[in-house]
């Protein structure tokens, strides 16, 4: 369906003077005449954005909390998205910011309300977001877990019925709908890369599949994460070749809310991932089938190839605190058997060209075989190549996988993303040091861009007070935590740079008695979390994601407390960055942190009636290195303690 434009334009008149109009009209009058607060920083920053939309260019839109960032990209996005009849692509840091935009009394509802608009609004969730019928049907027959056995009784009855006529679209088994689920649980019922879509018998009816159908036809704005937009990016072309619809259509604009964190998105996203049983059960399919005996040895010597390879790379892989990745070391042994492996690929390849000739295999087996064998190669390929991958290994109870990326991604995203001419928006409170963006572009491979920094309205002498603390030990500092907590009444959000950090802290504190609900991240649904943290007004929230996209104004969030400095982990991905950085505290770990704890700030004055404290903790040595640039990216001065 077509949208109108909120505002008329002949064939005479110019888009952008007629947009410029109604925008300066939004701001200066209908927005006031409906009790919102006339902002400068707001209109300033409106007038901006319109200039990347103009000149279809990319845009660093810093703005500080509390100008009111969200309704300016919302207003362009959704005129320039019905002006060009393609939706405009909402690419948020992670599904609690989207909640955000999306729930009732979310921004999104609240424009539409003050403007008189009714915006298409859909999401393309992440497919981990999604259950997986192949996981949790069978699961449901074998297991007494009353959490998924609930999770499978609320399944709607036509996912069953392969009679069942769909005349509409409905929607089922969206991670949000199952908010008791801890995310372990989450883990054995959720769509993972070992699933094989393609093949699936449920993919007519798989919750996901539906909801790609459904979202694909959105009008204004298709909401995503940061995830699922790098997700699309690197499978867009893999999915074509294959008959398939890329994730997401063609979009008139993209804006990326907290945009500072796309870079980690893509490096998730441009992975080579081996599973340990995968290769197994793939090449098992194909031994079943009636082939050749060349083809049966091959398949067995990769097989045994691949056995000794991951034995090896359990053995000596390390493991790394703040990261589910487990360093490899590059032996010489890792790498020979990559190199036989290799060799052996290529072998089967061949004998899967004689086998498909003698009609042996059926078709779709051929597809299947062949796909994850090219993509096995490919991966190997990046590996051998000195200097060209990251790798490490990533475990849990079932399973174990052997993860490559590119080094560069940033060569990938300009050619892939940025090299589109439409308007890209990037809108964060945290894009620069300094005002310099350099540090974002480097990372992300855009050679120009337009930027902008306007500071937050607030008056943060008098609302915000930040204290720091020199930590002495953890145990002392879990001391300070309590007695910081039981004076403020709870009412405070602690934030944690590992979820390491924060068992270590759950495990201190499960010995005390608190007088407030403390809740954890990760025992439930995040975003049902936040809403129990906002809707209780003692509690105390636990957390080592929400430094970015948590908004509870009010009397909630009083205080933030930040256990340590958020620098990045010592893991393979950032340890490759350090190792072609000339100065990699400088380059990399600082400006890393200074983002981060800047975010983790923002979290506790979101409107001009609220106030409270930050605490803050870190070590001798850091203080001493890091303490007059942390002092320069805050607000206010810190109180050391």
């Amino acid at each position: 369906m077509i949208r109108t434009l909120p505002f008329t334009i002949s064939k005479t008149e110019n888009f952008f003077d007629q947009l410029g109009d109604y925008v300066g009209d939004v701001f200066y009058d209908i927005l006031p005449d409906k009790g919102y607060e006339l902002r400068d920083e707001q209109i300033f920053m409106a007038f901006q954005v319109e200039q990347a939309f103009k000149q279809k260019k990319t845009i660093y839109a810093e703005a500080g909390v509390g100008t009111g960032k969200t309704f300016v990209y919302l207003l362009y996005a959704i005129c320039y998205a019905r002006y060009m009849r393609k939706p405009a692509i909402i690419s948020c840091a992670d599904e609690t910011l989207i909640e955000q935009l999306v729930k009732e009394g979310g921004d999104i509802e609240k424009l539409q309300k003050a403007l008189g608009l009714q915006v298409d609004v859909r999401l393309a969730k992440a497919r981990e977001q999604y259950v997986c019928m192949k996981k949790l049907d069978p699961l449901s027959n074998k297991t007494d877990d009353e959490d998924i056995l609930r999770v499978h009784d609320e399944i709607p009855n036509f996912v069953y019925d392969n009679a069942t006529s769909m005349n509409s679209f409905k929607s089922y088994g969206d991670r949000k709908e199952y908010p008791w689920v801890p995310n372990e649980k989450w883990e054995q019922i959720a769509w993972d890369p070992l699933q094989q879509c393609s093949t699936c018998d449920w993919r007519h009816r798989c919750g996901q599949t539906l909801n790609r159908d459904y979202y694909r036809h959105a009008g204004d704005l298709i909401i995503c994460s940061h995830d699922f937009y790098m997700e699309h990016v690197w499978t867009k072309e893999s999915r074509k070749r294959e008959g398939q619809l890329p994730l997401l259509p063609e979009a008139s604009c993209v804006v990326f809310d907290e945009g500072h964190l796309l870079e980690f998105a893509a490096q998730k996203a441009l992975t080579y991932r081996f599973h340990s049983e995968t290769l197994t059960t793939v090449l098992t399919g194909y031994m079943n089938q009636d082939v050749r005996e060349e083809s049966l040895y091959a398949i067995e010597e990769l097989l045994s190839l691949h056995d000794e390879w991951f034995d090896i790379l359990r053995d000596t892989a390390v493991q790394v605190e703040g990261s589910q990745r487990r360093e490899v070391p590059r032996t010489k042994e890792m790498q020979l058997l990559a190199k036989k492996m290799d060799k052996q690929v290529q072998i089967i390849l061949e004998q899967l060209v004689f086998d498909s000739e003698l009609f042996v295999l059926e078709d779709y087996h051929v597809k299947m075989i062949e796909e994850y064998l090219e993509f096995f190669s490919y991966g190997l390929a990046i590996l051998l190549k000195e200097d060209e991958g990251i790798f490490w290994l990533e475990e849990n109870a079932s399973e174990t996988s052997f993860v490559i990326m590119p080094r560069l991604v940033e060569d990938i995203l300009k050619k892939e993303v940025f090299s589109q001419s439409i308007p890209f928006i990037f809108s964060s409170a945290t894009l620069s040091r300094n005002k310099d963006f350099s540090y974002m572009s480097n990372s992300l491979g855009i050679e120009e861009a337009l930027s902008f920094s306007v500071e937050s309205p607030f008056d943060y002498d008098k609302q915000m007070k930040i204290i720091g603390h020199v930590d002495q030990s953890e145990e002392q500092k879990w001391s300070q935590f309590a007695e910081a907590l039981q004076v403020n009444g709870g009412r405070s959000l602690i934030l944690f740079s590992s979820v390491e950090e924060m068992n270590r802290f759950r495990s201190w504190s499960n010995s005390h008695s608190f007088s407030f609900p403390m809740i954890y991240e990760g025992d439930g649904e995040i975003s049902e979390a936040v809403k129990e943290f906002q809707h209780n007004e003692t509690a105390v929230l636990c957390s080592y994601h929400l430094w970015e996209g948590l908004d509870v104004p009010g009397t909630s969030l009083t205080q933030v407390l930040i256990s340590s400095l958020p620098f990045p982990p010592q893991d393979p991905v950032f340890k490759a960055k350090r190792m072609h950085a000339s100065n990699p505290l400088e380059e990399i770990d600082a400006p890393y942190m200074l983002l981060r704890l800047r975010q983790g700030i923002g979290r506790l004055i979101r409107s001009s009636e609220d106030k409270g404290i930050v605490q803050l903790w870190l070590t001798q040595q850091e203080k001493e290195m890091h303490k007059a640039n942390i002092q320069q990216v805050l607000p206010v001065s810190i109180d050391w303690k």
